[in-house]
């Protein structure tokens, strides 16, 4: 579950992390009072809060909002008043929602706060090693964006053991980062904060991009996006309400409500799986070619089956689906029973390859066959993804 940036820094202050002095506001009127009472004189920061980075170089839909980003540094209350005004109530677009994008509903106001170095640090989960690892990265001449695309070695890659950061692996960074010394003690308690904070809240991910260092060798967390662990809530009733359902896509809105993750890419092919590993797998393989993805782990019926593959055909991206399932909890005659059961209802009007191993496979395989159904079988993940491929090419 992604939150907003200002409930992502609540959880950082609540593990020491210092952050700019700020408050949400739902108003002109209201982000006016807020600046007010969070510094005597500008400048402040004006962040729209919604699902999404780049917010500083994306763009509103309405001319209301003017030429200027999703974050803006305005100096007078007479300018916080005018921004905010025009901000609320218009869609942003950013490279990360897509051309629609999103509504602002609320502005966050903060304090500027002027800083002599800046940098990016992430932390997420390896699957592959099974650790939480440290990401960072100068930002200094280039966007985090750029630099994974264009020059992703100067990203440095720290796993990270269940003790959190060690002071060698601080001073590494540091190093990396070409810091001043009197930044050592700092980045090391702001390191340790943010694993606390990883692990206490059941996150996924956090990334501070980016992260500022004041003249004093402080940091500071001018930015935060938290991803949390939608597994994990039942331990977090506190969080919760921070869901927005306005910030979820219709599809995946509806997968999330059948305990399915979902997600969107570029590509043109759905893929169907259940289970992290054969997902990360299924992308390795696909790579620009996928469209979504759509992890039924976990127990479900041919019900939830047969709705999970109709949220997948209403992406208008998707010429073809791919089907690949490891027989377990979910049993793979199910899984055919489901295919039947969304022909019979919608049809199948582009090519579908299924890979079965495990649980009743054989079963659903005769199930498929018996159904005359103009579906193609795949013995490996690679067959199936390549037969996929060549299908929607060939337009089958």
């Amino acid at each position: 579950m992604d939150i907003h940036e200002y409930q992502a820094k609540q959880i950082l202050n609540a593990h020491g992390i210092r952050t700019p002095k700020g408050k949400i506001a739902y108003t002109a009127l209201e982000a006016k009072n807020v600046a007010r009472e969070i510094s005597a004189r500008g400048p402040w920061v004006l962040k729209a809060q919604i699902h999404s980075g780049a917010r500083n170089q994306g763009h509103f839909l309405e001319e209301k909002a003017g030429c200027n980003g999703g974050i803006r540094i305005v100096h007078t209350l007479e300018e916080v008043y005018v921004n905010a005004e025009a901000m609320l109530g218009s869609t942003l677009v950013t490279s990360q929602t897509g051309p629609n994008g999103r509504l602002v509903s609320r502005i966050y106001v903060e304090a500027y706060n002027k800083v002599v170095h800046n940098f990016y640090l992430g932390m997420a989960i390896d699957r592959v090693s099974s650790m939480i690892t440290l990401l960072v990265a100068s930002t200094k001449d280039d966007d985090i964006t750029e630099i994974v695309v264009k020059n992703p070695e100067k990203i440095l890659r720290v796993p990270l053991d269940i003790t959190g950061p060690t002071y060698a692996q601080s001073s590494q960074i540091i190093s990396f980062l070409n810091l001043r010394g009197k930044s050592e003690d700092s980045f090391h308690n702001f390191v340790r904060g943010i694993f606390k904070a990883f692990v206490a809240a059941d996150a996924l991910m956090i990334e501070i991009n980016p992260v500022g260092v004041l003249k004093n060798g402080e940091m500071v967390a001018l930015d935060a996006k938290i991803t949390l662990d939608n597994r994990a809530l039942y331990r977090h009733e506190q969080y919760e309400h921070w869901r927005d359902d306005d910030e979820i896509e219709v599809r995946q809105l509806k997968a999330s409500r059948y305990g399915f993750v979902y997600n969107e890419y570029d590509g043109n092919i759905g893929c169907i799986v259940n289970g992290d590993g054969l997902a990360l797998a299924m992308m390795g393989l696909m790579g620009t070619t996928a469209a979504c993805t759509m992890n039924i782990k976990g127990g479900a019926d041919r019900d939830k089956i047969a709705a999970g593959i109709k949220i997948i055909a209403t992406n208008p991206k998707v010429e073809g689906i791919v089907i690949n399932i490891l027989g377990g909890f979910v049993r793979c005659d199910m899984i055919a029973d489901g295919i039947i059961d969304t022909a019979a209802e919608v049809g199948m009007n582009m090519p579908v390859v299924v890979r079965f191993e495990g649980t009743n496979r054989d079963e659903a395989l005769n199930i498929l066959k018996n159904a005359n159904l103009p579906i193609v079988i795949a013995d490996t993940m690679e067959e199936a993804v390549a037969k996929i491929v060549q299908a929607v090419e060939d337009g089958e």
